[in-house]
């Protein structure tokens, strides 16, 4: 199941995000998309995830337009991890990351042992066992993070959309979460990251995001470029090689 935009042209407040964009994620592929603050990068994957309507194009999830798919069936194919989640839940982190089970839940009232047993998995998988009837209100920003990441493995989507993942992480959860997410070899998997070096090590394809509107795509390797990110970020970089791994900085 591959999540393919085709010739999507999107804006917003004015502002082309991107024009006549064709790109495919396919199983086993981890995507990176890169991009300055405000260029548009979230309302791109929003617009991925059918939850905000282009100017131009259509997003297919496998081969249906997924602006033609039932809620359900949607939910059942593709899942999302946004930035900033409305409102406020009241239950424990079990029955929150047991939310990600809904689409597929076949009883009217409670969830499956089967339901049950994934997310304890996904728990399991994000450390959180040891919290799962700690009411979520009273976790940390990071505790709250992965239970949002658990939820969505919960899911077991065909395609994942994540805006930013690692906001409010530590170092070794970002690493943890980068090496499941990038190790997902089944799922076609896209997600906004500002970390380049996560990116580099991590994921195989890039979308980069250009202020006026251009975007380029393809393999990691290279559009890895110091030209590249200097016209992305409109920055000077140092590129320098630590270990014999290549990293950028800031020539400021």
């Amino acid at each position: 199941m591959r999540l393919e935009a085709c010739n999507l042209t999107v804006s917003i407040g004015g502002k082309t995000v991107c024009r006549d964009l064709s790109f495919a994620v396919q199983p086993g592929q981890c995507w990176g998309v890169l991009g300055q603050n405000g260029a548009g990068k979230s309302t791109l994957l929003r617009t991925l995830a059918g939850l905000y309507a282009p100017d131009a194009g259509e997003v297919r999830c496998g081969e249906a337009a997924i602006s033609a798919m039932p809620r359900r069936d949607l939910a059942q194919q593709l899942g999302v991890l946004l930035q900033n989640e409305g409102g406020e839940f009241w239950g424990t982190v079990q029955d929150y990351v047991l939310l990600g089970r809904f689409p597929h839940r076949r009883a009217l009232f409670g969830y499956s042992a089967e339901d049950e047993a994934i997310a304890q998995q996904a728990l399991a998988a994000m450390e959180l066992t040891a919290l799962a009837q700690r009411p979520l209100n009273q976790l940390s920003g990071g505790e709250r993070q992965r239970a949002s990441i658990a939820q969505l493995l919960a899911q077991q989507a065909h395609c994942l959309l994540l805006d930013e993942p690692l906001q409010h992480l530590d170092l070794r959860h970002q690493a943890q979460v980068m090496k499941l997410l990038s190790g997902l070899q089944e799922r076609a998997v896209l997600m906004v990251l500002h970390d380049l070096l996560w990116a580099q090590r991590n994921c195989d394809h890039l979308l980069l995001l250009f202020p006026d509107g251009r975007a380029l795509t393809g393999p990691a390797a290279e559009l890895l470029t110091r030209e590249h990110l200097e016209t992305l970020y409109q920055c000077r970089l140092r590129e320098v090689a630590v270990e014999g791994e290549r990293c950028f900085l800031p020539g400021v």
